[in-house]
C-alpha cells in the first residue's frame, strides 16, 4: 500500500467534510493510504499573504516542515486554496535562501523546500488514472461541466499545472469514469472565492454565471475540486437563484465523489448525502 501525506486544512474539517471523506475513500480503493500531518495549521488561505507576507509563508512554511520532520516525500492537499499556498510558499523560499533562513528561524524548524505537493487531480493521475478504466464497475454516465476555478491552474509560471485557459485534467479523469464533460467557457473563472460571507451579491453574480452556463450548454453536474467552489457553488444556490430569476437544480459535486461512485462506491461512502442542493444522479 502506497503511504502519502495527507494536508485537509480547514475546510475539509468542517465545511467541507463530505470532501474529505471521498478522498479517503477513493485512496483507500486504490490501496493508497493517507497520514495526516500531526499538528497542522491553517495555511492562511486566502487572507493572510494579503496582510503580512511573512506570516503568510511562516503559516505555510510550518506546514512543510511539519511533513519533512514526519519523513513525507509526498503531501496531498485536496483544497486548492491550500495547494495553491503551500506551492507558492515553496516555491518564494526556494529562490531565495535568505527569506527561507528567515521564516525557518520564525517557526523555529528547518525546512528543506524539497517535498512534493500533489493536489486530487496530481494524486489521481499519478497513482490511480492507470486503474481507473479498470476499477469502474458503475460508469458515471452523465453530462457535467469541470470546474477548476481560479486557484488550481493559476499562477501558472509556479503550479506549472494542467493549461491556464483551457485546463484538461479533470475531463480526461471524468471521461475515464463513464461521463461526458462537456466544452463550456467557465472553466477557470472566479466564483467570488472569500467573499463568501462578506459580499454574498459578488458570490450570486459570479457563481450564478458559471451555474447557468453549465446548466444552459446540457451539464447535469459540475464537477470540483475546491472546498470554496463548492461552497459557493452549492451553499449559495438560493441567493444565486434570486439573481438569475430562475431556480436551477444542476448538483455541484467532488471529482473524488464521481469517481467514487464509479468505482463502486455508495453515496454514503462519498458523503453526498451532505449537499444543500440535493444530489439525485448516482
Amino acid at each position: 500500500m502506497k503511504k502519502l501525506g495527507f494536508y485537509p486544512g480547514c475546510s475539509l474539517k468542517g465545511s467541507s467534510s463530505e470532501y474529505a471523506q471521498s478522498v479517503l475513500a477513493v485512496a483507500k480503493a486504490f490501496d493508497i493510504e493517507l497520514e495526516e500531518i500531526n499538528d497542522w495549521n491553517c495555511c492562511g488561505a486566502t487572507a493572510a499573504h494579503n496582510m503580512n507576507k511573512e506570516l503568510a509563508l511562516s503559516l505555510s512554511t510550518r506546514i512543510l516542515a511539519l511533513a519533512e520532520k514526519q519523513g513525507f516525500e509526498e503531501v496531498v492537499v485536496p483544497c486548492a486554496a491550500c495547494y495553491n499556498r503551500l506551492t507558492v510558499t515553496q516555491h518564494e523560499l526556494n529562490k531565495d535562501e535568505a527569506l527561507k533562513q528567515r521564516v525557518s528561524d520564525i517557526i523555529e524548524m528547518p525546512i528543506s523546500g524539497n517535498l512534493q505537493i500533489l493536489n486530487v487531480m496530481q494524486l489521481i493521475d499519478k497513482y490511480v488514472a492507470d486503474r481507473l478504466e479498470q476499477k469502474v464497475t458503475t460508469p458515471f454516465g452523465h453530462k457535467v461541466a469541470c470546474y477548476y476555478g481560479c486557484l488550481l491552474v493559476r499562477p501558472h509560471n509556479i503550479l506549472k499545472f494542467d493549461r491556464l485557459e483551457d485546463p484538461q485534467s479533470m475531463d480526461i479523469l471524468m471521461k475515464r469514469s463513464g461521463a461526458e464533460p462537456i466544452e463550456w467557457g467557465f472553466k477557470t473563472e472566479c466564483c467570488g472565492a472569500g467573499f463568501s460571507v462578506s459580499r454574498t451579491d459578488v458570490v450570486a453574480k459570479l457563481s450564478g454565471n458559471i451555474v447557468k452556463d453549465a446548466a444552459d450548454r446540457g451539464a447535469e453536474a459540475i464537477i470540483v475540486a475546491c472546498p470554496m467552489c463548492q461552497s459557493n457553488l452549492d451553499m449559495r444556490r438560493p441567493q444565486i437563484n434570486e439573481y438569475l430569476k430562475q431556480k436551477i437544480n444542476i448538483s455541484v459535486i467532488y471529482i473524488t465523489q464521481a469517481i467514487g461512485l464509479a468505482v463502486g462506491l455508495s453515496p454514503k461512502e462519498v458523503g453526498l448525502q451532505k449537499h444543500f442542493v440535493p444530489v439525485k444522479i448516482g
